[in-house]
């Protein structure tokens, strides 16, 4: 079965964004606004910490070259707690926006640009 989303041609069970994402490697966007956009990405191999096989960072940086919002997986961060008592897992996709880092959910690489260009639409519309 296919389909397409947002441009990608998704194929059931099969991430056809992974090659889309393969391929941003290294881009850089300048935006009208003076706003622009920042890929790097490539495969790795597998680990507890990367199970997708993937290591990315996609960043908006402002026109004064700060990053306004990324999506990596550079290093582990520890979501926050729910309970009193919490274990030590570590969460290595996550979201940064300005100086806050929040947890992500990898689910495709489809969707991983799904959410950061959504980002970079409501952030630089606004």
């Amino acid at each position: 079965m296919r389909f397409t989303c947002g441009g990608l041609v998704v194929k059931k069970g099969i991430d056809t964004g992974l090659d889309t994402l393969l391929e941003l490697d290294g881009e850089v966007f300048p935006m009208d606004n003076g706003f622009w956009v920042k890929f790097k990405v490539h495969r790795t191999p597998k680990n507890k910490h990367i199970p997708h096989g993937i290591k990315y960072s996609l960043t908006l940086h402002d026109r004064y070259n700060r990053r306004i919002v990324g999506y990596d997986n550079a290093h582990g961060i520890k979501p926050p707690k729910r309970k009193k008592f919490s274990g030590n897992r570590q969460v290595w996709d996550h979201k940064h926006k300005k100086s806050a880092v929040h947890p992500y959910e990898f689910e495709s690489a489809h969707q991983l640009l799904e959410d950061f260009w959504n980002d970079v639409n409501n952030i630089t519309n606004s």
